[in-house]
């Protein structure tokens, strides 16, 4: 009888260590998908900005703002 409530006792362990475990992962892998949400729309952000930048330079016959021309 002592042997089978051990196990009993040690299943129930086992399974509570588990969803503990479980509960953490859940918890990483939400703030992971926030960074990459957020992350995401930071490259965006810059995308636009490089593209702004690139029309202004075009427009501007491809002057820098200091008023040199490009060497590349």
């Amino acid at each position: 009888m002592f042997w089978s409530m051990l196990a009993v006792v040690l299943g129930f362990c086992g399974l509570a260590v588990l969803g503990v475990l479980a509960v953490r992962v859940y918890l990483e892998v939400r703030r992971l998908g926030s960074q990459v949400a957020e992350t995401s729309l930071r490259i965006t952000r810059a995308a636009d900005d490089l593209e702004r930048a690139a029309n202004s330079m075009a427009r501007t016959g491809g002057e820098t703002p200091l008023g040199a021309k490009d060497t590349l």
